[in-house]
């Protein structure tokens, strides 16, 4: 996944060998009148091509006309024109241009068959036209999910780093190298202290875009509302996005009986006696892959099985306090990952449908963990969310 489609330029076509065997047709065999029926075919779905890509490229130029010429038309970036009228107008469904909508096409819930033509349109124009000192900000501030740590981040960190954006993992209380005992935390805002101290010390008028994963996605609600100005946009990936006055176990409860592996793999402790609340709740080592990681590489099944720690309990339960002011002020972006087996499919469209975000986006493939699963193609995402401009 990821890579962009085929080049537009039509290939030549020999018409002299074309036209010599269409003279020439079989009559007799019914062999060779399948072979005569497939020729027919083959030079039709050619000529259809090349009518197909010279469109695409008048549409192109008039677009580019449109924009006085001042942005340059990557022929290797293959779109598809949707259009209600005859179905030649459009560009095939290949696998690539498949990949390419999960990458770059977002969808509203009213539109979730297709990506809209200004959508993907404008994304080819911010790939080449805008810098990164020309975005609101090139900063972006990683929060992890539950049990999880910086240390998860590490693909992402990398490739965002490589392309010249300024990248923080945060370790929240009690994750990761954060020394402290996950057992003794009672609040979400004693939880999600390293970020808001990480916010509260940013320069004035600098802005963040803040990435949550799984319980992450509670995390970075809280932020946004606590530090709406501080950041510029939210992205959910496979996270909880919750709306006022709901709690991440309220959401889980609303999938009532939805996910068994997600309920067997639960070990919950007691650290103040088994006869109080739960303090933190762990994962079985033995079901990590199957409910964590089910498309992620061994070697990061492998570093997650040495690496992640209980989840404090308290937060859990805690319900949002959210405004429109304050966090619904804040652009949010969600990233839906269809083989999740922790935070399933419907789940996220449940949330999404609860409290609709400005664009959502799919990663085709990518398990609960796409940092692991669908690196590179997270980080185009991520990228690409990056310059969107505001409307």
């Amino acid at each position: 996944m990821g890579n962009l489609c085929a080049c537009l330029a039509p290939k030549p076509v020999n018409e002299k060998k074309t036209t010599k065997r269409l003279g020439n047709p079989p009559a007799v065999s019914s062999n060779s009148s399948n072979r005569w029926t497939r020729l027919r075919s083959s030079r039709k779905e050619k000529f259809d091509d090349a009518l197909i890509q010279e469109q695409a490229l008048a549409a192109a130029t008039i677009i580019l006309q449109q924009h006085n010429g001042s942005l340059p038309f990557d022929r290797s970036a293959s779109l598809r024109y949707p259009n209600s009228g005859s179905k030649k107008s459009q560009l095939p469904r290949s696998s690539s241009s498949r990949a390419r909508l999960y990458y770059f096409g977002s969808y509203s819930k009213s539109r979730k068959a297709s990506c809209s033509l200004s959508c993907r349109l404008e994304i080819v124009y911010w790939r080449h036209d805008i810098k990164l000192d020309d975005l609101e900000t090139n900063r972006f501030v990683l929060v992890h999910g539950g049990g999880f740590g910086a240390w998860c981040w590490y693909k992402t960190i990398a490739l965002l780093e490589e392309g010249g954006f300024k990248v923080s993992a945060i370790d929240l209380t009690g994750s990761g190298i954060h020394v402290y005992d996950s057992n003794s935390i009672t609040s979400l805002s004693q939880y999600v202290k390293p970020l808001t101290d990480f916010l509260e010390n940013l320069a004035n008028g600098e802005k963040v875009i803040l990435v949550g994963h799984d319980f992450g996605g509670a995390c970075i609600s809280y932020a946004m509302e606590s530090f709406p100005s501080k950041i510029s946009k939210a992205v959910f990936v496979a996270a909880a996005m919750l709306t006022n006055g709901q709690s991440t176990l309220d959401m889980f409860s609303n999938q009532a009986g939805s996910n068994d592996l997600m309920r067997q793999a639960q070990i919950f402790l007691y650290a103040n006696g088994n006869n109080q609340p739960p303090t933190a709740v762990d994962l079985d080592k033995s079901l990590l892959r199957d409910l964590l990681f089910n498309q992620s590489p061994a070697k990061d099944v492998a570093l997650a099985s040495v690496s992640l720690r209980p989840m404090p309990f308290a937060p859990i339960l805690e319900k949002l306090s959210l405004t429109d002011m304050k966090y619904g002020c804040v652009r949010r972006f969600y990233i839906e990952t269809p083989e999740d087996n922790a935070i399933p499919i419907a789940l996220q469209e449940s949330m999404i449908d609860s409290s609709p975000p400005e664009r959502v986006f799919r990663l085709k493939g990518a398990d609960h963990s796409p940092f692991f699963s669908k690196p590179q193609a997270l980080h185009k995402l991520l990228v690409e969310i990056s310059k969107i401009p505001s409307t």
